[in-house]
């Protein structure tokens, strides 16, 4: 190991435990929100409800779903959601066939762009359905994404 390199970890570290100590960084500002019943829920409804306040949803055309027509291996699938709804929340993923069917939330702030890319599991062909809370409505989109090995115990 150099010691440049040494010197800027052991810097590094002691910076962010002075901070922490000094009370700059509280634990409850880094962890993120989790809401335990959306997640655990077993229907659609529930899951939109969990995270939206409501399961009534307007479809929205400005809601757009990037994921593959044919997910050759469900346990990785690539979705991309973009939206061009001003003042967007939130943006849910939501897979109408899973176990439980969010499968991910995520919280924008005010100066975020409507757009999320993750990779999630899908158990077997199903919609996948985005779900954009903004301005007090709830809006969603969805697209069917056909699963040829299962990744939710398949």
């Amino acid at each position: 190991m150099k010691r440049r390199s040494f010197l800027k970890g052991t810097l590094a570290g002691s910076t962010v435990a002075i901070a922490a100590s000094a009370g700059l960084l509280a634990p409850s500002q880094v962890l993120a929100a989790w809401p335990k019943a959306a997640f655990e829920a077993k229907n659609i409804q529930d899951a939109i409800k969990g995270v939206a306040g409501t399961d009534a949803t307007v479809a929205s055309a400005d809601i757009k779903i990037k994921a593959p027509d044919i997910a050759e291996n469900g346990a990785v699938v690539p979705v991309t959601v973009s939206s061009t709804i001003a003042g967007a929340e939130s943006i849910a993923i939501v897979i109408a066939k899973n176990g439980t069917p969010l499968a991910a939330n995520f919280k924008l702030s005010s100066l975020a762009k409507g757009y999320v890319s993750t990779r999630v599991k899908m158990g077997k062909t199903s919609d996948v359905i985005a779900v954009v809370k903004a301005g007090g409505k709830v809006y969603s989109a969805k697209k069917e994404v056909k699963v040829t090995i299962g990744g939710c115990g398949g």
